[in-house]
């Protein structure tokens, strides 16, 4: 023991039991759970007002968060089934009113609350949550009205996603069949309460998922409605479940929330805003009997176009006719010149058959039977002295005298050299009375021709 601090006892290396030590050391389990037993029994339910920050939400489906005020802060934990029937979404920065349970959590010496209950802690926490909230879409473009769509001007189907019961659905109904009727599919849902935010946007998504060409047309408009009601009330169409849902839907979409002074992000996120569900119907078709009216204006107006086109062409016709000249001065000149044409052409005709004839007679003595007799015995004179002059250099009748005239037989060639005959080793003889085919025989010095077997030709 130290003298210079009492009740001071020094450590020893090996733990031993002192005088005055009254019980055996405890388990630090042991000591968490005397600390938890205590706590929770001291104070049981609590609730507690504060600031959500460190928000999120496990795979598991629980909630973890802390609640802060200036100057403290507590865990809180809200199990998945708690969590699941939240009217609304929590964010970081949202002051809320928490209920549950006090206790502790061993395993990380921290106390803590089990939330079972939480709301927010009046209408400037909820304004300020929807504000977050809005921020946070508006930041990702899902109000951007460029991607506004147009709506059709005569929807054939129309899909309702509301309540099936109350009074908006029966409006909406009677105002289409006022103005136009028109297939109508309603999808019901809950317009509030636990589960209503996931409905409606399952709703809006099941129109989308529908095929075009299926059983149930899918809807050329949709009408997300809803009777007035405080913000409380309308808050499922505040969810961001149901902005997003909207805001990708493929169909167009008129958001009829509330009465006309009642705003929801689901209004900012359709396509277009109706102040109530039964303006919303006005919205969607036009008024059938108006349709008709005007359709009959315009067809009274184009034939009333087509007849005055046509009289004015009549009009443009006549005065056309009055200006242009008659057929008989139009088409005189012509006539006269085919006439002028017609006279000259016989005079034509005449002369050639005069000139034709005149020829005729200064030709035609030529053609007489004697000077045509006479002109064929020049002709056969002067052919018989042609042939007489063929005869006489015909090489075949010097033959007659004893001359031989030698070819190739090859070629049928007229040889006329010893060289050619030669070349030519073949040869053929021919006499008056017929040839002899001969060869050139070779001996040394000489050649002389022998004759072959005789072949008369």
């Amino acid at each position: 023991m130290d003298d210079r601090f009492p009740g001071f006892q020094s450590s020893r290396l090996v733990a031993e039991q002192q005088p005055g030590d009254n019980a055996a050391p405890e388990s630090v389990s042991e000591l968490a759970g005397r600390l938890k037993r205590m706590v929770e029994g001291e104070f049981g339910r609590v609730r507690l007002r504060g600031e959500i920050s460190g928000y999120k939400r496990a795979s598991s489906g629980h909630v973890y968060l802390c609640l802060k005020d200036d100057s403290a802060l507590i865990d809180g934990v809200m199990w998945r089934g708690s969590a699941g029937s939240l009217p609304f979404t929590p964010q970081d920065g949202v002051e809320v009113i928490a209920s549950g349970k006090l206790t502790t959590y061993p395993g990380r010496s921290r106390y803590q609350i089990v939330i079972d209950r939480m709301e927010l802690a009046g209408e400037g926490a909820l304004m300020a949550l929807l504000e977050k909230l809005k921020g946070k879409l508006a930041g990702e473009g899902l109000f951007d009205p460029a991607k506004k769509r147009r709506l059709p001007f005569l929807p054939r189907t129309i899909g309702i996603v509301t309540s099936p019961t109350g009074a908006v659905i029966r409006d909406i109904l009677h105002r289409l069949e006022d103005r136009c009727p028109t297939h109508v599919i309603v999808w019901p849902v809950k317009v509030q309460g636990e589960g209503s935010a996931a409905e409606i946007a399952a709703a809006v998504q099941g129109f989308s998922a529908l095929p075009e060409d299926g059983p149930v047309r899918r809807p050329d408009l949709l009408i997300v409605a809803r009777g007035g009601g405080s913000i409380e009330d309308l808050w499922s169409f505040n969810e961001e479940i149901v902005v997003r849902a909207v805001a990708a839907s493929p169909i167009p979409v008129i958001s009829a929330v509330g009465h006309e002074t009642d705003t929801t992000l689901c209004d900012h996120a359709a396509d277009l805003r109706a102040p109530t569900p039964t303006a919303a119907a006005e919205i969607a078709v036009p008024v059938r009997a108006e349709l008709a009216h005007t359709i009959a204006t315009l067809s009274l107006r184009t034939q009333r176009i087509v007849r005055r086109y046509h009289e004015r062409g009549t009009e443009q016709l006549a005065a056309l006719v009055r200006v242009m000249p008659r057929r008989d001065a139009l088409l005189g000149p012509q006539r006269q010149r085919l006439d002028d044409v017609a006279a000259r052409l016989s005079l034509a005709l005449e002369r050639r058959v005069a000139t034709a004839r005149r020829n005729l007679d200064r030709h035609g003595h030529a053609l007489r039977p004697a000077m045509l007799t006479q002109r064929l015995a020049q002709a056969r004179a002067q052919f018989e002295g042609t042939a007489r002059m063929l005869a006489q250099v015909d090489p075949d009748n010097l033959l007659q005298k004893g001359y031989v005239r030698v070819t190739a037989r090859a070629t049928g060639k007229t040889v006329t050299s010893a060289a050619e005959a030669r070349a030519a080793g073949a040869l053929q003889l021919h006499f008056g009375d017929g040839a002899l085919d001969a060869k050139v025989e070779r001996t040394p010095g000489r050649a002389y021709v022998s004759p072959a077997q005789p072949t008369l030709l």
